[in-house]
């Protein structure tokens, strides 16, 4: 009696150290095919998150960050407030000089006026009555936006001030 070759009709044997899987009954492998291994996997179960150990070190140092934030906010307030060179006083400089600047531009009756772009969009600007530039003298101030001045009047002006009142200015030559 012959035995047969020993590897004819057999499907290839997977390595060493691998468990051995069973194919469903009837069903072969092709001639030449390997399964690739599957790495072995353990029990899978709920993770539970590790407790994060609390050192004082960390404690400390996140103290000093809250610290630091909230004291430099603290200081940034304060010297905004207080620097006479800071914050707070450029901020009201700057309101007075725009001020003191507008008043330059809001003649009142009695006031000697030079008129900028008489025939565009002009502007008063007060000047002193005694010097050269003065070219008109403040006669009227009408309230309203439609209001002309009267005859006696040599130059009739409209002034209309944003989220305010409109008003015309009446000027007789100086």
């Amino acid at each position: 009696m012959s035995a047969p070759p020993p590897y004819q009709n057999q499907p290839p044997q997977q390595p060493y150290g691998y468990p051995q899987q069973q194919q469903p009954y009837g069903q072969q492998q092709p001639y030449g095919y390997q399964q690739q291994p599957q790495a072995p996997q353990g029990p899978q179960g709920p993770q539970r998150p590790r407790p994060q150990q609390s050192s004082p070190l960390r404690g400390l140092i996140t103290a000093v960050i809250v610290l630091a934030v909230f004291g430099g906010g603290a200081w940034y307030v304060w010297d905004y407030n207080t620097n006479p060179q800071g914050g707070k006083a450029k901020k009201e400089a700057a309101q007075a000089a725009r001020a003191e600047e507008n008043k330059k531009y809001n003649p009142e009756v009695g006031d000697c006026v030079k008129i900028h772009d008489p025939q565009g969009e002009p502007l008063a600007e007060i000047v002193d009555c005694g010097s050269a530039e003065a070219e008109y003298k403040t006669g009227d101030r009408l309230p309203g936006a439609g209001t002309r001045c009267g005859s006696q009047y040599d130059y009739g002006m409209h002034v209309s001030i944003r989220h305010s009142s409109s008003y015309t200015l009446c000027f007789t030559k100086v």
